[in-house]
């Protein structure tokens, strides 16, 4: 969810079933033996009662093939090549208040494909106002008849995104101060070890504010989907924003590979001075325009 416009195990992260072989080609390809028909492993972690609805993108066999392919290095920044997508769908706009209702991990290659997902919808445990309703689909009956405990969603999520930085993968989360805070609050609200510090997070929105400070128009999820030319078919989806954010950090990549191509902890650390000069030029624009006693929320990727 983007409320505002200003504002497991390792292995199962794995692209592809078969071994790389420590023998690279000119021109950056790789040998890869990869052994015929064999499936995918899904992104999944020992379930608890009613678990995540997990989706996998490769789960059937592979055609009979080669045993041996030969793959092109993918282009830009390596931190790009394949990544941890995630997304929050909520009752408000609130981080200390408001409660999880659907909530979104994906994996995604190179090409921006879906290689795996979780999905998950909670009981928030609380009424879920008409305009959230209104936003990503999700009514309080519905809640109550379909969602999970949210105790165990919200330890679920915090289990996935720990696989996925065990990884050593980025998360990518378009405005991520926001999801990150709140479910750090619902962890500690329901006696759950919050997730540790995350890091290296993508923040897509930071980046793009950074890079194309100018550009005139809203910096929603939408709109920075229309500019870069990703395809969001279902806004306020968790699934779909989450990849669609994806797909957006890796057309950034290409866009500014010259300022981008570091390395995953350069970017995240980079990320923290953007979205700190970005809050106190926020802060002091409110203040000229509109409150002199306001203050802008501090702190990137989780205030």
């Amino acid at each position: 969810m983007e409320p505002t416009e200003q504002l497991v195990q390792p292995t199962l992260f794995d692209i592809e079933p078969g071994e790389v072989l420590p023998l690279v080609q000119p021109h950056g390809r790789h040998v890869v033996a990869e052994p015929a028909a064999a499936p995918y492993v899904p992104l999944a972690r020992p379930a608890r009662s009613g678990g995540p609805t997990t989706v996998n993108a490769r789960s059937e066999a592979s055609p009979a093939r080669s045993s041996v392919a030969v793959l092109e290095a993918p282009a830009g920044p390596a931190w790009a090549h394949r990544l941890v997508v995630f997304d929050l769908e909520t009752t408000g706009i609130d981080v200390e208040t408001s409660r999880i209702v659907t909530a979104n991990v994906s994996v995604i290659d190179h090409l921006g494909d879906t290689l795996s997902r979780l999905d998950w919808m909670a009981n928030p445990g609380i009424p879920i106002p008409e305009q959230a309703s209104a936003v990503h689909g999700v009514s309080t009956e519905r809640a109550v008849a379909e969602g999970r405990v949210a105790a165990d969603v919200i330890a679920e999520i915090v289990d996935a995104l720990t696989a996925a930085l065990d990884d050593g993968l980025s998360l990518v989360i378009y405005n991520a101060p926001y999801d990150l805070t709140l479910l750090d609050r619902e962890a500690r609200r329901y006696g759950i070890i919050p997730l540790r510090e995350p890091l290296p997070v993508v923040d897509p929105l930071v980046i793009d504010k950074a890079l194309d400070r100018y550009r005139k128009g809203k910096r929603t999820l939408e709109a920075a989907a229309l500019h870069y030319e990703v395809e969001l078919l279902d806004a306020h989806d968790a699934g779909a924003d989450a990849i669609a954010a994806g797909r957006v950090a890796q057309s950034l990549a290409r866009r500014y590979e010259a300022e981008l191509d570091i390395t995953q902890h350069q970017l995240h650390h980079a990320q923290v001075a953007w979205a700190r000069e970005q809050a106190a030029s926020f802060e002091d624009y409110m203040r000229r325009t509109k409150d002199p006693t306001f203050t802008a929320r501090a702190g990137w990727p989780i205030c």
